[in-house]
């Protein structure tokens, strides 16, 4: 059976979006993804082989709510509604102590891992609420939780992300939206082993192991799931 809901994935060319964006393909989901990296863009296209009547695929900033706002638009335009976000863009800097974390980190990390989630979260709401199954699913990281030393600034952009998927779902409890948040480790992915080269990678969540569970989160089945902060730690 075909699922013809219209998926926003922002970051969706990366390791886990393009194993999410695969799955969620495979049952007939439009999709609309964000890239940064044009290296990215193209490996993407290839992996996934769709035409346009599935795919919208721009490069946008998700830090910047109006490039976010005019890309919901869009999609919206294109497709005729947004039923499902998935906020993807992130990444980690870490190796220095709070008193040595500089301005530009502290400001790029929250950029880059709540701001990102925020603006995009914000931006899909008013369109979501006219889907039937409107789904939301946010990235965050168990160093939100476990606070390793050394990254604060990630740590502390990732409990945002936690908080704001908590509070999203209380705000749209009386709605047909639902906001989850996935709590990843190390995901195994080429440049995690090439950033992690003595790590014992062998019990790693890969992207598609954590992609399955996104895509529950994002399913129609998945109604009574919202404001969860669910671990995908693998077996570290």
């Amino acid at each position: 059976m075909t699922d013809q809901r219209v998926a926003v994935l922002t970051g969706g060319t990366g390791g886990l979006g393009t194993a999410l964006s695969k799955r969620l393909a495979a049952k007939g989901h439009r999709l609309a993804v964000t890239y940064v990296r044009p290296e990215e863009s193209a490996a993407f296209e290839t992996a996934l082989d769709l035409d346009e009547e599935q795919l919208l695929l721009r490069r946008v900033d998700a830090s910047n709510p109006q490039e976010m706002e005019a890309f919901l638009n869009e999609t919206k335009e294109r497709f005729g509604s947004v039923d499902i976000v998935c906020s993807l863009v992130g990444g980690w800097a870490g190796g220095r102590d709070i008193e040595e974390t500089s301005d530009v980190r502290w400001e790029r990390m929250l950029d880059l891992n709540l701001v990102s989630a925020f603006n995009t979260l914000r931006t899909s709401i008013p369109h979501l609420r006219s889907s039937e199954a409107g789904r939301v699913v946010l990235v965050g990281s168990r160093a939100a939780l476990d606070t390793p030393a050394g990254q604060a600034a990630f740590n502390v952009a990732k409990a945002g992300v936690v908080a704001l998927a908590k509070s999203a779902s209380v705000e749209l409890d009386d709605t047909n939206i639902t906001v989850n948040v996935v709590m990843p480790s190390v995901i195994d992915t080429p440049a995690t082993r090439e950033a992690l080269p003595f790590a014992d990678y062998v019990h790693w969540p890969t992207p598609d192991e954590i992609a399955k569970v996104i895509e529950f989160l994002v399913s129609p089945e998945s109604e009574v799931v919202s404001g969860g902060v669910i671990p995908v730690y693998g077996k570290t």
